[in-house]
């Protein structure tokens, strides 16, 4: 291996292209929904996104948003959570890619899932409407550290409550995972080459944590997850124990 856990070394992605091709970026998403599958990606959201409609339930339904939702499996997987447990969640799901959207909207309908889908670039500016709850899963190591500032504040912008961000923890281990797991479930060369590049690219927990406080976000949590990820979680202090108001 040509590089160490200790410097984050971040190459462009194929799936980063905006002129990737639409098969090819079809194929790759399917490869990324069974990878996620078999991580429980959604389980590291759902736990805490349960807990917040649980302690603050009156009724109204909890808004989440799916920042950079890709394929848009995490909200879908969400939803259906959501309707086995009897939670009552509203979920919106956004990405910059007209493609990943379509590919979402298609899951979604096939799935019956009740989700809204818009285009937005996170890197634009401030979301357009408010949620309770502004998530995101494995999108922060495609960023410059800078980038990831900026993102983690129009989270913090939009977010009425919490913010929860999923990602991978760049370690020799989480490599080596991606390098094998990628070709074992998936047979996109796309998935294969991105894969390990990714967690070259990963941020550890302490530089999450260092990003966390250079966007302002005070009290802020990296806590690791299995395999290889950490969860980022964030309570708004000024709105944490107000009540619950619906979205605007």
């Amino acid at each position: 291996m040509r590089w160490g856990v200790d410097v984050r070394r971040r190459e462009p992605e194929i799936m980063d292209r905006p002129d990737i091709d639409p098969r090819l970026h079809g194929q790759a998403m399917r490869g990324l929904e069974r990878i996620n599958r078999i991580s429980a990606s959604s389980a590291i959201l759902w736990q805490p996104i349960r807990a917040l409609a649980t302690r603050i339930h009156q009724g109204r339904p909890l808004c989440v948003l799916d920042l950079a939702t890709g394929a848009g499996d995490i909200p879908i997987s969400l939803w259906h959570r959501a309707r086995r447990t009897g939670v009552n969640l509203q979920i919106d799901a956004c990405d910059r890619s007209e493609h990943a959207l379509a590919h979402a909207r298609e899951r979604a309908n096939r799935h019956g899932a009740n989700i809204r889908f818009f285009q937005w670039d996170a890197l634009r500016g401030p979301l357009p409407e408010q949620y309770d709850v502004v998530a995101s899963s494995l999108f922060l190591h495609h960023l410059d550290g800078d980038e990831a500032v900026v993102v983690l504040r129009h989270m913090a912008a939009s977010a009425r409550r919490l913010i929860l961000v999923n990602d991978l923890r760049r370690s020799l281990g989480g490599w080596w995972l991606a390098w094998a797991g990628t070709r074992l479930l998936s047979m996109s060369h796309v998935v294969h080459h991105d894969g390990p590049l990714s967690v070259a690219g990963a941020f550890t927990r302490l530089e999450a944590l260092e990003l966390a406080r250079q966007a302002g976000l005070g009290g802020a949590t990296v806590t690791p997850r299995w395999p290889f990820r950490w969860l980022l979680t964030w309570h708004k202090p000024t709105l944490e124990n107000q009540p619950h108001d619906g979205q605007s």
